[in-house]
Order: C-alpha cells, then sequence, then structure tokens
C-alpha cells in the first residue's frame, strides 16, 4: 500500500510541470479584417448562377414576347392543340428575335463590350454604353400611354428627356406594349379561321347533323386555307416586317 501511494505522488510531481507550461495562442486579427477569398469553384458557381438571369432579358427587352405570343395563337386558331409543339414555337420564336436584335447587339459589342476589353473605358461607363441600344430599341415600341402609367406609379419625378427614363419603368413599360400589339395580332389572325367555323357550323346545322362535331369538320379546311395561303410565311414576314 506504501508502494501504491508513492508511486502516485511521484506521477503527480512528474505531471505537475507539464500542467504548468503555457500553450502559446497566436490570433490573426489582420486575417479577421480581410475580404473573403473565394475559390475557383464557388466563382463558377456564382457565374453559372449569374446565366440564369439571360432568359429574363431575352423575354422583356427584346422582340420574343410578341413573336410568342403571336405564334401560340396561331396555332389556338387553327385548333391543332399542341402541333406545333411548343419547343418549336420558342425555337422559331428566338430565331426571328436573332434577326430583329441583330443590330442592337453589334451596337453593344461595338461600343461597349469591345472598348471595355481594351481597358479604354471604365466598367461603369461600359454598362451604361451597353443599355443604350436596348433603350432606344424599347423606346421605339412603347407607347406615350404604358409609358406614363409606369412613370406615374414609381413615383419618379417628372421625366423631361425620354432618354432619362430608368429601366425598372421603361422594361414593364415595353412588355406591356408588346402584349397590346401581339393581341392585336392575333385578333386579326383568328378572324378568318372563325369564319370557316361559323359556316361549317351552319351547314352542319342545316343538315341535321347535330351529333358531329363541327370542330372535326373544320379542323382541315383550316389546315388546308393555312397551307394553300403559306401561312407560316407571311406571319413570319408580317412580324419581321413590324420591327423594321
Amino acid at each position: 500500500m506504501k508502494r501504491f501511494l508513492s508511486l502516485l505522488l511521484g506521477f503527480a510531481a512528474l505531471s505537475v510541470p507539464l500542467w504548468a507550461q503555457e500553450v502559446p495562442i497566436n490570433i490573426d486579427f489582420d486575417a479577421l479584417t480581410q475580404p473573403i477569398q473565394f475559390s475557383s469553384s464557388i466563382g463558377l458557381l456564382v457565374s453559372l448562377s449569374s446565366i440564369s438571369l439571360a432568359p429574363f432579358f431575352l423575354i422583356s427587352t427584346t422582340s420574343f414576347v410578341r413573336f410568342a405570343i403571336v405564334l401560340g395563337m396561331i396555332r389556338n386558331a387553327i385548333g391543332t392543340n399542341q402541333s406545333p409543339p411548343n419547343p418549336v414555337i420558342i425555337s422559331l420564336a428566338i430565331f426571328m428575335t436573332i434577326y430583329v436584335m441583330s443590330p442592337t447587339w453589334t451596337r453593344v459589342y461595338e461600343e461597349a463590350i469591345q472598348p471595355y476589353n481594351q481597358g479604354t473605358i471604365s466598367q461603369g461607363q461600359a454598362f451604361k454604353l451597353g443599355i443604350q441600344p436596348f433603350r432606344e430599341f424599347m423606346l421605339k415600341y412603347t407607347r406615350e400611354k404604358d409609358l406614363a402609367l409606369f412613370i406615374e406609379f414609381s413615383k419618379i419625378p417628372p421625366v423631361q428627356n425620354l432618354q432619362e427614363v430608368p429601366m425598372f419603368v421603361l422594361i414593364p413599360s415595353f412588355l406591356i406594349s408588346e402584349l397590346k400589339t401581339a393581341f392585336q395580332i392575333g385578333f386579326l389572325l383568328f378572324i378568318p379561321f372563325v369564319v370557316i367555323d361559323l359556316v361549317v357550323s351552319n351547314i352542319l346545322l342545316s343538315l341535321g347533323m347535330f351529333m358531329l362535331s363541327p370542330v372535326m369538320i373544320s379542323l382541315p379546311f383550316k389546315i388546308l386555307l393555312f397551307v394553300l395561303t403559306d401561312g407560316w410565311n407571311l406571319v413570319t414576314r408580317g412580324l419581321l416586317t413590324g420591327f423594321q
């Protein structure tokens, strides 16, 4: 028992210097104040996330809205349900948008992107110069009534020059102007197909064929009319000409 107690006292005496030693703790306060440096993978993730905003600008600042709505209305007027399918309509609208917006995009590249890459202008100047072609395009096809509506509700000071209209006012004004124009074109496209439906319905009614669906009979005639008049060519030409 005495030997056991002496061993415990010996270990305790040896462990006291170890616990008594000071452990140095170094805190780098300069590192806490430095900006956070993201890794390349996080930077790539942020870049990919910003690409998701591209469809928003494609829809809200170009002629895509008018093209997509009018092409969709043609399909509804004929009554072919899902023919042509949505991907075909969207693809055609995108290609038509490229034809219309090519001069605007060329101006953005020549006046903003190229000088910025050469280092002749700053990032802020490149942003202002890059927005200007889109501003001029949207102002050209925006109704004054729609523009005045959003100026009123945005609570901004009275605008003396249209070039000073903020983008958050110009973009929704341009959108509702394009919606109105697209619906006006769609109404005119619906008229001949509605006439065919009325004629077929009256013929079936006079023959006493109450159980036969007029839509089933009128659909081939509407398709035939649209093909004989080369409807897709005429509609596409009319839509593209409307932006010249």
